[in-house]
Parts: C-alpha cells; structure tokens; sequence
C-alpha cells in the first residue's frame, strides 16, 4: 500500500532554517488550534509504540504512516512527512486549516498534527478496510468480496463526495487525483475520499485553471494532460474510470484488454459498440440486476467523454446513478484516453499482477514516455 492511501494532505514538509523555526514557532500551534487538535510528538510516539514496525501500515515517498491508538482509546493513522520539501511552515498550517474545515462522511477527517522541531505529522482517522485499490484490486489475500450492492455503494459515497467537494464546499475544490488507491474503506466499507495534496481551490468566478499536470496516469483527463487546462470536468473523468475498475474488478493501468491491449475505457467502448457491456463484468460478481449494472456502465462513459463539454456535472453524475432511467447512448461520443506506449510485460509478476492473470488480465509494463492518440480538435470540438 501507498502513502497516498492514508493521506488528506499528500505532500512534504520543508525543514525550514533554524532561525525560520523560530520565528515561526510561536504562530505554528495558534494557527494549528483554530481547527484542528496540536498533538505532542511523545504522545504520538506513545500511540504508535515508538513509531514501531509491526505499525507500520502505508509509506511512500512522502513518510511513513503508522496506525496508533491514543490514551482515549481512539485508533488513528499517524503519517509522519518526509523532512525535505519545497513548503514552509506557514504553507503547511495555512493548507492543513482549509483541508480540515471541509467535512463530509465520504471524506477522510484530519484530526490533528505535530509541528515540534523538524518533526511534521498529520493525525488522521483510522480506517479499517485500507484502500478500494487493495481491498478489490489487490493481491488474493488482502481482497474483500464485495458483492454489487456494496460495489454500487462505494460509487455512490464516492460520487456524493466529489459533488460536494465541486459544488457546495467553499471555495470549491477539484481533487486532482482521484483513484482507487485513494478511496479508503471504514469498518462498514463506506468509502471516503483522501489525500488532498494535490487539490486545487476553485472560487466561483473561476472556470478553468492553466497548471502543471499533476495526478495518476490513466485516470488522467487527455485535456489537462495534454493542455493543462484543469476543470471539475478532470475529477469526473477519473471518476467514470473508477466506476470501470469498480465494476469490472481490473485495473485501468495494470491490464490490458484484447489483442491491441486496450485500456479500459477503450475495451468498454469497444464492448458498448458491440452490444457486449456485460462482458467487463467482474467474474466474481454473480448476482447482479444487468440493467443497473448497465446504467452505471453508461454513466461512467458519460463521465470519460473526449470533449470535457459533453461530460455531466457530479450532481448529474449522483442523479444518473441514484435513479432508475433511460439513459440516451446515442449522444456519446468515443472516450478520450491519454497513455504512452505500453507493451506487454515480459519478465516477473507482482503478486498483484499474479492475482490479476488468474482473472484472465493481461499486464502491461510501466509508462516509458508519453503519447496520445487525441487531437487538440476532438477536445475541443468545433
């Protein structure tokens, strides 16, 4: 498991100079206190058994995240940043109050932080199922059966998520990195969104940001990858991805589909053409209502449409999958995929690629370098 799996706020923490310390030091717990709980670094090397391996639940480039239970009782995830980072103290505190101020059950809680010295840690909720990328993507032993009305929830919390997120936080707020690695599971498998650390704040008289690409490949909109043009329209995106690897039970970037060794997208596409949507159906899913499964499968080609246009907006998206309708296919467009060359893998597997063959998958290697099949024209339709 990754880092970003237990992150609200991915990113890392700059050890300022001594002087900057102190400077800043007397601002650091006032500012800290206004929203979240200033926690003590031996309190947390108390909770986590003196930052003990067998804690030990995530790392990543960003630290290490170690599950603790604190004097209360209370189970939490400690992640504890890396030291070297571009961001100040005050960066740091000014984000970590505006990410702890948006609340919502389908959202990870920060609940504290550390700042003692050069030690920076964030205190979150603890929660007890890992990552959707695990629990369903990941190798045999750590999956969870989850059967389609569980499927179909986790899509659900996760759509009424992003729309809160898009439309009634203040300012609103695009995720940037929405996949399965960062839908966290509670003990009830509800799924709440987490690591913000590449969120973007969006006020309301803003309709498009110009910034560097930043996110996952192969959940990537091919208009800010291609562009940089960053719109709610690229969290929806990923999205109507995540809907796919939810129903099909395959990753969007670890197999490939067919003889030219299709995305996803691309394979369900080729399927909805055909008048096979079923057939990405995940194996294991043996009692299922087709026409419920087949209304999110529509949706989430809705969602990974070409043109960011003629994607719906996330309160469309919850309308479509809460409501039993029709749903018009004659206006979609062919989806948009950004990748880079892939070739089939030729060496070892993971134990995660293991487990994805023996559901007939293909694996394909890592991204070498970047391509695209897409035209400027077939984003932004004349």
């Amino acid at each position: 498991m990754t880092l970003s799996c237990f992150g609200v706020l991915n990113f890392k923490l700059k050890s300022s100079r001594k002087e900057k310390n102190v400077h800043s030091s007397v601002q650091t717990e006032d500012m800290a206190t206004n929203s979240v709980q200033v926690f003590s670094y031996d309190s947390l090397r108390s909770a986590t058994g003196n930052f003990h391996q067998s804690n030990r639940i995530g790392a990543g480039g960003f630290g290490v995240v170690y599950k603790g239970v604190l004097k209360n009782g209370t189970q939490v995830a400690v992640k504890s940043l890396s030291a070297e980072s571009k961001q100040g103290t005050h960066e740091f505190l000014t984000e970590l109050n505006m990410i702890s101020n948006v609340r919502h059950p389908n959202l990870v809680q920060l609940n504290g932080c550390c700042i003692e010295g050069s030690n920076r840690m964030l205190v979150y909720e603890y929660l007890e199922n890992n990552s959707l990328a695990i629990a369903l993507l990941g190798p045999n032993n750590k999956r969870i059966t989850l059967d389609w009305p569980k499927r179909a929830a986790i899509c659900m919390g996760t759509a009424h998520a992003l729309a809160f997120l898009h439309e009634e936080a203040k300012p609103h707020i695009v995720h940037r990195d929405i996949k399965a690695s960062n839908i966290l599971l509670d003990r009830d498998l509800c799924p709440k969104i987490g690591d913000f650390g590449l969120a973007k704040l969006f006020p309301d008289n803003v309709t498009h940001l110009s910034t560097k690409v930043a996110g996952t490949m192969g959940y990537l909109a091919p208009e800010y990858a291609l562009l940089g043009q960053l719109t709610k329209k690229a969290d929806i995106y990923s999205f109507g991805v995540l809907i796919l690897e939810i129903i099909s039970g395959r990753s969007n970037t670890k197999a490939a589909f067919g003889e030219d060794l299709k995305f996803l997208v691309e394979w369900t596409w080729k399927l909805k053409e055909e008048d096979r949507l079923l057939e990405i159906v995940d194996p294991e899913l043996i009692e299922f209502r087709e026409e419920e499964v087949v209304r999110f499968i529509k949706v989430a080609l809705f969602c990974t449409q070409a043109a960011s246009s003629q994607r719906p907006s996330m309160p469309h998206v919850v309308e479509m999958l809460s409501k039993e309708m029709n749903l018009n296919i004659g206006s979609l467009i062919q989806p948009g995929v950004y990748k880079d060359q892939i070739s089939q893998s030729s060496g070892g597997s993971s134990s995660q690629d293991t487990s994805q063959a023996q559901k007939g998958k293909q694996s394909i290697n890592p991204y070498t370098h970047l391509s695209s099949s897409l035209t400027i024209s077939a984003l932004q339709p004349r």
